[in-house]
């Protein structure tokens, strides 16, 4: 018995939107880099929403940073240490004419470092900076060397990781031969292209793969029923 040609073509677009989904989670990765956040005034970590060297930290503010893999800002990990100003900068007295920022450098956990390397161990320090300092500089001050791309993205604290530099990582922590990329969510910047948050969802591209199929395969359907 023949299907009507109705029924043929849905069941093709049906095979056609199953395998543009499935080429999308196979290409799900993320970016390996170190995310740049704030103290909420004890209360927590707060996604930065500029680069650490534009940030102009007042007295008593806590700066974060946490190296690890992932699809934007929404899903980033944040530093495993609370933001305890009073706690990391307890030995280091005020001074007239400087500002004291705490600085918690969280590495992060072997799953997320590169190949061949071992995460150091998670470190707070007090930064004594002139008033006028940038997070960079509170930071660059307690945790040198740091390394930087040519796009100012910070690539590596204390040397941390020897080399890459935001680069593109598949799905279970390994490399891609891609190379260094930009995350879609630099460190300290809201790009506005952040995605759900889920991290298992298809991406933007992949949705519009999916809308094309669905109006190719419905003009198909439509155009069959007209010859009828």
């Amino acid at each position: 018995m023949r299907r009507p040609l109705g029924t043929a073509v849905l069941l093709l677009l049906v095979g056609a939107v199953l395998a543009v989904l499935g080429a999308g989670g196979a290409q799900a990765a993320g970016y390996r880099y170190w995310s740049f956040w704030e103290g909420d005034g004890g209360k927590g970590w707060t996604y930065a929403t500029q680069g650490p060297s534009l940030v102009r930290p007042d007295d008593g503010a806590v700066q974060g940073f946490r190296f690890s893999v992932s699809e934007d800002s929404q899903d980033s990990a944040q530093p495993r240490r609370a933001p305890d100003f009073g706690t990391v900068c307890a030995d280091t007295p005020a001074k007239d004419g400087r500002k004291r920022v705490a600085v918690v450098i969280d590495p992060g956990t072997p799953a997320d470092a590169p190949d061949g390397e071992k995460p150091p161990a998670l470190r707070a320090a007090c930064a004594l900076v002139a008033l006028d300092a940038s997070t960079a500089e509170a930071l660059a001050s307690v945790a040198k060397p740091l390394r930087y791309d040519s796009a100012a993205m910070l690539c590596a604290i204390s040397g941390y990781p020897r080399s890459g530099c935001g680069e593109q990582v598949a799905d279970g922590g390994s490399d891609e031969a891609t190379g260094a990329a930009e995350p879609s969510a630099a460190p300290g910047e809201d790009t506005g292209a952040a995605g759900s948050g889920d991290g298992g969802g298809p991406s933007a591209g992949v949705l519009a793969g999916v809308g094309a199929v669905l109006v190719l395969g419905l003009a198909a359907v439509l155009r069959a029923r007209r010859r009828r």
